[in-house]
């Protein structure tokens, strides 16, 4: 446990809270290896087959928090070619922290009350599936701060919206509603309140962990290839990607409890081995 976040696991949903209202569950440097950590360990247990990244209180969260920018100077030095290159490598650290949530091979809902701003908004867009209330909005606040964001939202949003809305974004830091985000297709749904949000955020994650486990994790592998690569190279992948999680039982299971009405009892991923 740690004070960032609150996660527990129901019926294979695991549930990721923020739970640092107060604060608007900003995110101080603790929070990316705790949230790392807990993603990676959902992604190796494979009880879980989905994730609902969900918060507390006004906002969703006001992104890294700033006492973070008057930290450890070693780590934010950049004065010669040696800590430049350390730099570097703290950096790609922390983006490692959101890059968890884009490959674990579990589905992950992000459900958005309020403000998701700076550094959470590299998160939000670092998940498969966002939904938000209708108070909602996305601000790249790092620009209104003196710097570029760095810890991927600049890289995936340009796959989730069209390339002059992430620059005008990128470059004003103004702030994106909900009722627009839904409009461009980086929401799902505009639920009216916090309440309804995550009761929707739920139905869906349900509706996930019904499904084989072993299809979701294939069509998670498969969509972020072909998000990433040229749609040949992205059907040669599914060749072999098929080709390792075609299952004739799993398939008679799902078939079965559809031509019922039901859902099927599919048996979970199963651990990753450790090393």
């Amino acid at each position: 446990m740690n004070d960032f976040f609150q996660l527990d696991i129901d019926h294979a949903i695991a549930h990721l809270r923020l739970n640092r209202p107060e604060r608007m569950n900003t995110m101080a440097p603790p929070f990316f290896p705790a949230l790392r950590d807990a993603v990676q360990a959902l992604h190796d247990d494979g009880a879980a087959r989905v994730l609902v990244v969900s918060s507390t209180g006004k906002h969703f969260s006001a992104g890294m928090a700033l006492d973070t920018f008057a930290g450890d100077a070693a780590v934010l030095d950049t004065r010669s070619a040696r800590a430049r290159l350390n730099f570097q490598d703290s950096l790609r650290k922390l983006m490692a922290c959101f890059d968890v949530l884009d490959s674990a091979r579990l589905p992950v809902i992000c459900a958005v009350q309020g403000g998701c701003i700076g550094g959470a908004f590299d998160l939000a867009a670092a998940c498969d599936l966002r939904y938000c209330t209708a108070d909602a909005f996305f601000c790249i606040q790092e620009i209104n701060i003196g710097m570029a964001a760095d810890l991927g939202v600049l890289q995936r949003l340009p796959k989730l919206l069209p390339q002059g809305v992430v620059r005008e974004l990128a470059y004003t830091g103004e702030r994106l509603g909900a009722a627009r985000a839904l409009e461009l297709g980086l929401v799902n749904a505009v639920l009216p309140d916090a309440a309804a949000l995550l009761d929707h955020a739920m139905s869906v994650a349900r509706q996930i962990a019904a499904k084989s486990p072993l299809a979701i994790a294939g069509s998670k592998l498969a969509l972020n290839h072909a998000r990433d690569h040229g749609t040949a190279a992205a059907l040669q992948q599914m060749t072999l990607l098929q080709s390792a999680i075609f299952d004739t039982g799993e398939m008679a299971l799902a078939i079965e409890a559809w031509q019922n009405k039901r859902n099927a009892e599919f048996a979970p991923l199963g651990p990753v081995a450790s090393l």
